[in-house]
């Protein structure tokens, strides 16, 4: 995982040097969305876990 950190920081900071602040944001963003859907196709994440409600108990064991 360190080496994925690594590429990952390497192309944003080439991003960053050579697009711009906003080429920079644009690589940031899309690496998160890639990620989110990367968990949901190994099947870490469900779409159920963003819509949850924080305040209510749901009976799941955390």
């Amino acid at each position: 995982m360190a080496v994925v950190g690594m590429i990952a920081g390497m192309a944003l900071a080439f991003a960053g040097y050579f697009g711009g602040f906003g080429a920079f944001l644009l690589v940031a963003a899309l690496g998160a969305v890639g990620f989110i859907v990367g968990r949901f196709l190994d099947g870490d994440l469900e779409p159920g876990d963003f819509f949850r409600s924080r305040g209510r108990d749901d009976g799941r064991p955390r």
